[in-house]
């Protein structure tokens, strides 16, 4: 490569590798969806085509990024767990997030119209994203444990305040004030009285979030192995079937005795 008295300023960049050793976790959340929701007319509280459109911009991350070992997604945002010994962008933090975040979001635009096939954009989606290391398996289920118990807790109280909302005719602001210092038996307790509603028999995908991992082996028609509540239209015509789409506890111990091969995963 030819050289100029200009390659001076190569100096100012800065070096951010993430440190070795540690699992590399990239969170993406999508900007300003409260917005977006409301001018694309999304199902409330949960939007089954959304939640679909998700999954499948996070597959197409887990397609092209052959170290990320799980994806746990839920509402607007989904996390990426890469290999704790990749070598991913000479584990540049940067490198990692912005293409990873670039690439989602490209992706969440090519698949919208096979998910909105009435809805046209109005106008572009944007997300943010962010590297966090976390050095040992303890901390890694943790943090997924905790992004699973918040897709609990905001969809008890979304499925609530809109119940309030579409079958009481309660204004949002109403709904809020109803709701206001309740806690999970509350809200339990209102669901079953006042609408018949038992939250545990509501999909998995609205109350685990989805789980996306590598399939272990797929038979001879190379058939994804998925447990997805997405509809079967969606599954075989835009799903990977090397990705099984999952909607499982990750808190307790089953998964993880099912999967050693996450925490395990080792380089090739």
């Amino acid at each position: 490569m030819a050289k100029s008295k200009f390659e001076y300023v190569k100096t100012f960049e800065i070096e951010d590798r993430c440190l070795p050793g540690c699992w590399i976790v990239v969170r993406i959340d999508g900007k300003s969806f409260h917005r977006f929701s409301d001018v694309h007319h999304f199902v409330k509280p949960n939007d089954e085509r959304a939640l679909g459109l998700m999954s499948r911009a996070a597959q197409k991350v887990l397609e092209d990024f052959k170290d990320v070992v799980l994806a746990y997604g839920q509402s607007d945002e989904f996390s990426f767990v890469f290999k704790k010994d990749t070598s991913v962008y000479n584990r540049r933090n940067s490198k990692i997030v912005t293409n990873v975040v670039s690439l989602f979001t490209s992706a969440f635009v090519l698949y919208w119209p096979r998910f909105f096939s009435t809805q046209d954009l109005q106008y572009p989606p944007s997300f943010d994203g962010r590297v966090v290391l976390y050095p040992n398996d303890e901390i890694l289920r943790d943090y997924l444990s905790w992004r699973q118990a918040d897709c609990h807790i905001n969809n008890l109280y979304n499925t609530v305040f809109w119940k309030l909302v579409q079958d009481k005719g309660l204004t949002p602001a109403q709904s809020q004030q109803r709701l206001k210092g309740t806690l999970s038996s509350d809200k339990n307790e209102i669901l079953y009285s006042e609408f018949d509603i038992n939250y545990n028999t509501l999909p998995e995908l609205y109350r685990k979030g989805t789980v996306l991992i590598r399939n272990k082996e797929t038979d001879g028609s190379n058939e994804a192995r998925s447990k997805s509540s997405f509809s079967n239209s969606h599954k075989s015509n835009l799903f990977s079937p090397r990705i099984s789409v999952l909607h499982v506890d990750i808190i307790g111990e089953s998964f993880w005795r099912e999967h050693p091969e996450i925490l395990n995963s080792k380089k090739l």
